[in-house]
């Protein structure tokens, strides 16, 4: 199999034996383990199949709590925003970051909660990262908006991402990494682009040309682990191999009924907690959830479960949208 990387970046020190992103001839990236399963019959047997939970997930009026506050946009502290789904503010060494956001309501996705700030407050921005290219993640409006409100920003992503993130945004300064690389950053920080086990796709015949994965995000004595959209899989541990010392780990717990079908693209509570005690860190902050309706399960579903199964020794930050944490 092939393996490719940007030239232009560095790819970290490793423990282990690593030859670079994996891609299949046809250009097509892969998973390190499990290829993704994008077969027609599977989708169609999700679709035809009878939720039992129908009728619980109408009834749940469970939303998460908005903070509506903008004052750490202006504070100039460290900190982590929560925004929903699997959008964050931070700011690291007093440098400012938007991972993923999506800033507005569109055909595919009506949020069932609102912002906790406006979508023009979001301003002086130093970088913006973006894990992958669905629309949950990546959405045309909000990259536009950013991109003018932020016209000296830096755009940080995954190999093949630049095209299409410049035709929305108009900018030049995109970096795109392999998996394990290093974006080039203001030396106070360190942001390394890192697998998931997950797929892309926009349009038609795009599967997998652009690559998927997460970030782990270093500065001010904290470290900070963005696991993106990921199924369960060895690379949670691998990350805890690279990175001892994980304060933060941002993973997925919504989205995954049915689990045959969703198991391979996104954690469930369960698998999400396995995956925090894998990368040893400190505090788990769930995402993922609670934001838009993308799957089987009621809205409150996830977060009920994961403090059912939760024990006394797991330290989670259970975070409202726009609650300061750091």
């Amino acid at each position: 199999m092939p393996y490719t990387s940007n030239p232009d970046l560095k790819t970290i020190s490793l423990p282990f034996e690593w030859k670079g992103t994996p891609v299949l001839d046809n250009g097509r990236f892969v998973n390190q383990q499990y290829p993704f399963n994008d077969s027609l019959l599977e989708l169609l047997k999700w679709q035809l199949q009878t939720n039992p939970q129908k009728e619980e997930k109408r009834k749940d009026t469970w939303r998460p709590e908005v903070v509506s506050n903008s004052n750490f946009l202006q504070s100039g502290q460290d900190c982590i925003v929560w925004l929903g789904h699997a959008s964050f503010f931070i700011r690291l060494a007093g440098i400012t970051l938007l991972i993923d956001p999506i800033l507005f309501d569109s055909t595919f996705l009506k949020r069932l909660c609102p912002l906790p700030v406006l979508p023009e407050d979001f301003i002086n921005l130093d970088y913006i990262l973006i894990s992958h290219d669905h629309r949950d993640h990546f959405d045309e409006k909000s990259i536009r908006c950013l991109a003018v409100n932020n016209p000296a920003a830096t755009w940080l992503t995954g190999l093949n991402m630049e095209k299409i993130l410049y035709s929305f945004s108009g900018s030049k300064k995109i970096q795109n990494a392999g998996w394990y690389q290093q974006f080039e950053t203001l030396p106070e920080l360190k942001i390394t682009y890192i697998p998931s086990r997950h797929w892309g796709k926009r349009g038609l015949n795009d599967t997998n040309l652009r690559l998927w994965g997460g970030y782990v995000i270093e500065g001010a004595d904290k470290t900070i682990y963005f696991c993106g959209d990921s199924g369960y899989d060895s690379h949670f541990a691998d990350v805890a191999e690279v990175f001892p010392n994980i304060d933060y780990c941002m993973v997925g717990i919504g989205a995954y009924k049915p689990e045959f079908f969703m198991g391979q693209s996104h954690t469930s509570p369960a698998d999400a907690l396995k995956a925090f005690h894998d990368t040893k860190a400190r505090t788990m902050i769930p995402m993922h959830y609670g934001t838009f309706d993308l799957a089987d399960e009621p809205v409150g579903d996830p977060i009920r479960v994961l403090r059912q199964i939760k024990t006394s020794d797991d330290d989670i930050r259970f975070l409202k949208i726009g609650e300061v944490l750091l």
